[in-house]
């Protein structure tokens, strides 16, 4: 981020969305509609020409759309774009499958100006999960109908020592540091040393994908499970 600025590309193939969120972000103090693009090939170049920091991704849009997109921004070598991805319904099959394809979290079409920048500054952090009841809800709600956990990923898990793994299956619970800290007695420090060793050891993106990972791997069962 250029002088703490966050540079944003909005990807959605309705010219009103495009325009709408634009100004509602320019008029944000710190953030910035660097660039705008109707699909999610469009999305691809412009974040090659333009290098946003965030990227807030429509998953149904015309030819390559949203999840595909993701997919390819979040898995290029040395990408530190982040994937904000928009739908109209908060419990999504396509959103679940774009936070499996890469994307920090997910926001509805009809948030507020304030829930939307928001959103953009914590999904740049990358430091907190991005609406934590829904976005719980929805990894669980899937991770209750996907297919056994994957071993390869189950073998990635082995690298965590003990207490990163405790602290990773608070993550995926949506807690923050803080509560985490509370709940095992450490110093919050302490906790967002831990976070970052397990982000860096699983090679994973932020939070939200530590999440996803959990409920992968069968380290966090859905409620009830």
């Amino acid at each position: 981020m250029t002088s703490g600025t966050i540079r944003v590309l909005i990807a959605d193939d309705q010219m009103m969305v495009r325009q709408g969120f634009t100004v509602l972000l320019n008029a944000e103090p710190g953030i910035e509609v660097v660039g705008q693009a109707v699909d999610g090939a469009d999305a691809i170049a412009k974040v090659a020409e333009l290098s946003p920091d965030v990227v807030l991704m429509d998953i149904r849009m015309p030819g390559t759309g949203g999840i595909e997109a993701t997919r390819h921004l979040t898995a290029a070598a040395g990408s530190t774009v982040k994937v904000l991805v928009l739908t109209t319904f908060d419990l999504d099959e396509y959103v679940y499958e774009a936070l499996r394809a890469g994307a920090s979290g997910f926001l509805l079409k009809d948030a507020s100006a304030d829930e939307l920048a928001e959103a953009v500054r914590v999904v740049a952090r990358g430091d907190a999960l991005l609406a934590p009841d829904l976005t719980k809800r929805l990894i669980a709600e899937f991770s209750r109908l996907s297919a056994t956990p994957r071993s390869p990923l189950k073998e990635r898990v082995g690298s965590l020592t003990e207490r990163e793994t405790e602290v990773l299956a608070h993550v995926a619970q949506g807690l923050s540091n803080a509560e985490i800290a509370v709940r095992l007695v450490v110093a919050e420090q302490t906790v967002k040393t831990h976070v970052s060793r397990i982000l860096v050891k699983l090679g994973l993106r932020d939070r939200t994908q530590a999440a996803v990972f959990a409920f992968d791997t069968g380290l966090v069962r859905p409620s009830g499970h």
